[in-house]
């Protein structure tokens, strides 16, 4: 062979060889290469399935948001939204790693939505409730401008990671939703990562919300729990705290005991109007519940066993609320079912007012020896004739006085306080607990 065909060969050989690297370099790149399924979801106005134009009304987690809607359909104009395909972590009962980044990116990407439209997923034009019976399985489509394409969130929220697959691939997208879903899993996104949660604390606490506490509250006994909530009163060593459900509308609130282990920086956060992050275990203390046994430690921001400051400039809810509501029930769902409880019970360490109170008996502590000598349990009518009880601490005017029966029997009065409950000799009844006179308007 002459030297001309043996470079010939070898350069036939070499770019070969060089095809193949680029061949695979061109396979590669296709493994890696992100792909926007969301954007190839189109939204069809024309098609079978029901549609209504919405108007977030509240966010509650990642897959769950109540809506305004166009659709007579839904009673008062609201549909409690459950996203198809997916299941984001929890945040509104037993938090979960991702769960409030899940909640965070739904209420993020709608709060910016220009447009909302809601999609049930059969063409016989019906909507279908989930398994709760109050909410109904509905594709969220939204667009940010109005010249844009709408986006399906329900896709976009597995695209990024921040959900696990719910009958995914039964469903009418759950083609493409499946493939945004490995593709996360693919590029190891969030859920998929392997890496910690920068929003969620690692501990031996149980991360719950205050609802999960409040109407679970026995099976948290003994344990230590970590919770949110807005410092509202200070009250015997200790602080009542609460937050706001989204899906009930409700405050969910409990009194935190901190006695005498805690000063300097650890009171100036669990100071009123404070929100604050709290760790402790849950016990009984005469028929009420409590958690105690709080820590905190100012050289380690990280430790997951210690109160800590997320925001200032809060105040209390101070609900309005009236006789037959508060000796009424509610019905709430807990833990995939739905419960009816009684409503004083439900708001247990929340901040209440109740209007035109008239107080037809008073009951003075009259034993001396008793750090409560001079306290007061009112008996009031409600305006529809239900019968409140109100306790007071020791009351005193801006002289310093001890204020007394004579302030208030006969009298038609607002009372701001804490729903609370007050059990002995194994008798327990709901009294809303009054920490200062300002907590009592006097009408002439």
């Amino acid at each position: 062979m002459s030297k001309f065909y043996k470079l010939l060969a070898l350069s036939l050989a070499l770019c070969l060889v060089l095809g193949l690297f680029a061949g695979c370099d061109k396979e590669q790149e296709d493994e890696n290469t992100w792909v926007d399924y969301v954007e190839q979801l189109k939204l069809d106005m024309s098609s079978a399935t029901a549609k209504t134009e919405a108007i977030v009304k509240n966010f509650v987690d990642g897959d769950t948001v109540h809506f305004y809607v166009t659709d007579s359909f839904f009673t008062g104009g609201i549909l409690k939204a459950r996203f198809l395909a997916i299941n984001t972590p929890e945040s509104t009962g037993k938090v979960e790693e991702w769960g409030k980044a899940a909640s965070n990116f739904t209420k993020e990407t709608l709060s910016q939505a220009t447009s909302i439209i809601l999609e049930s997923d059969t063409d016989d034009g019906l909507w279908n409730a989930d398994s709760t019976g109050s909410r109904y399985l509905v594709w969220i489509w939204y667009k940010t401008a109005e010249d844009e394409e709408y986006r399906n969130l329900n896709v976009e929220i597995l695209q990024n990671g921040l959900a696990l697959a719910s009958a995914t691939g039964s469903t009418r997208y759950g083609e493409i939703a499946q493939a945004a879903l490995y593709q996360a899993e693919d590029f190891k996104l969030k859920i998929y990562s392997g890496e910690d949660d920068p929003d969620f604390y690692y501990g031996e606490a149980h991360e719950v919300t205050l609802k999960e506490l409040r109407l679970n509250v026995a099976d948290y006994e003994g344990s230590k729990v970590a919770f949110t909530g807005v410092i509202t009163c200070n009250y015997n060593n200790g602080v009542y705290v609460e937050a706001l459900d989204e899906e009930t509308g409700l405050y969910f609130g409990m009194y935190v005991y901190y006695g005498y282990s805690m000063s300097g920086k650890a009171i100036e956060i669990l100071s009123v109007g404070n929100e604050v992050r709290i760790v402790g275990t849950v016990s009984s203390y005469y028929g009420s519940w409590q958690v105690s046994g709080l820590s905190y430690n100012a050289r380690d921001l990280t430790d997951a066993n210690s109160i800590r400051l997320i925001s200032e400039g809060n105040s209390g809810a101070y609900a309005e609320v009236d006789g037959t509501t508060y000796r009424g029930t509610v019905d709430l769902e807990n833990r995939d079912e739905v419960v009816t409880i009684s409503y004083a019970e439900a708001i247990l360490g929340t901040t209440v007012q109740m209007s035109n109170l008239l107080v037809t008996g008073v009951y003075t502590t009259d034993d001396e020896e008793s750090s409560s000598y001079g306290a007061m349990t009112l008996t009031c009518k409600a305006e529809d004739g239900s019968i409140i009880s109100v306790r007071t601490v020791v009351l005193t005017d801006a002289n310093g006085d001890l204020i007394t029966e004579d302030a208030y029997m006969g009298k038609t009065i607002t009372v701001k306080g804490v729903a609370d409950y007050y059990e002995y000799d194994g008798n327990g009844t709901y009294q809303i607990k009054v920490l200062s006179a300002n907590g009592i308007t006097v009408h002439e």
